[in-house]
């Protein structure tokens, strides 16, 4: 169905009437988002201390309700729980029985498409997977971030992608369609590209801190095993510029001793690193080996990195 082409169709929902399972970093930002936009998010499901203070903080005029009162009250029910668990979730609301016939369902969960909620479709809910390309801390930053963000969205058909089109819009982020066959893909890159970064920049900053300590300008240099250090300050500005060119310029923004083909001065980093971290020193070198690799690097190092030297 071609909703553009359809009369009189309006894909901007109506205020809605939101119930979330539960009220964790991401459910509780997106519902007050949805708030935000003009929406009435009338009832969490939340368990834990952590989601009933989060649900009182952000979403303060909600009710704590088990989920399937907030399932069965909701014109729009967003599931906002961990990957592994959403099948169980689902499975149970719809043998509740509890879900009517056209309430919009709407999970986030980055790896599962529409397919995840087949038996609450078949029950005739309208099935959305609806994720925000974006880390949650749990703090303030996530609701600032999170409008400018954006949203892989599938639907079953173009009225869906309308529906999910509009609530990402009014959310003030960015719809993105994601193929259902493609999601496990989708959620890979973004895990890869995020997740592994900060176990990149947080070996960085611990390589660094062996590195610092010592003698400094003015006598001993004090280095901070909190994060926000000197490490920190030092790494920042650095990663943030490779970060930023990486994004802006692509393959050509590779710089370093690998882009190089300096073998050399490769095999002295793997030294130093396997007498501070040997762990660290494995990753340093599995990286060093994709980055040869997208940079076409001389045989010798590729020797090197692959242990043949």
């Amino acid at each position: 169905m071609d909703s553009a082409a359809t009369p009189g169709f309006d894909p901007a929902p109506a205020r809605l009437t939101v119930g979330i399972v539960s009220a964790g970093r991401v459910g509780s930002a997106v519902g007050a988002a949805l708030e935000r936009a003009g929406h009435v998010v009338f009832g969490v499901a939340a368990i834990s201390g952590a989601s009933i203070r989060r649900a009182a903080t952000r979403l303060p005029d909600s009710e704590i309700l088990p989920a399937e009162q907030v399932a069965a009250r909701s014109e729009l029910l967003l599931l906002a729980v961990p990957d592994a668990e959403l099948s169980a979730l689902v499975a149970g609301l719809a043998a509740a029985g509890v879900v009517r016939p056209g309430t919009i369902v709407v999970h986030t969960s980055g790896a599962n498409g529409v397919g995840v909620l087949a038996p609450l479709t078949e029950l005739g809910a309208l099935p959305l997977a609806v994720h925000p390309a974006m880390t949650f801390t749990g703090h303030d930053e996530d609701l600032a971030r999170l409008g400018n963000a954006c949203f892989g969205i599938t639907a079953a058909d173009e009225v869906g992608y309308a529906i999910a089109q509009s609530l990402v819009i009014e959310m003030g982020g960015e719809p993105v369609r994601v193929p259902e066959e493609h999601r496990a893909l989708y959620h890979a890159a973004l895990a890869h590209g995020s997740n592994h970064l900060v176990t990149v920049i947080l070996d960085a900053v611990d390589a660094l801190r062996a590195a610092l300590a010592g003698p400094g300008l003015l006598g001993q240099q004090a280095v901070d095993e909190q994060p926000n250090g000197l490490a920190e300050r030092l790494l920042a500005p650095l990663a943030s510029a490779a970060l930023d060119n990486a994004l802006r310029r692509g393959q050509s923004a590779l710089t370093g001793p690998v882009a190089r083909g300096d073998a050399d001065a490769v095999a002295a980093h793997l030294a130093a690193l396997a007498a501070a971290d040997p762990l660290i020193a494995d990753g340093y070198r599995a990286l060093s080996l994709r980055t040869a690799q997208r940079a076409r690097s001389a045989p010798a190092l590729l020797d090197l990195l692959e242990g043949r030297r």
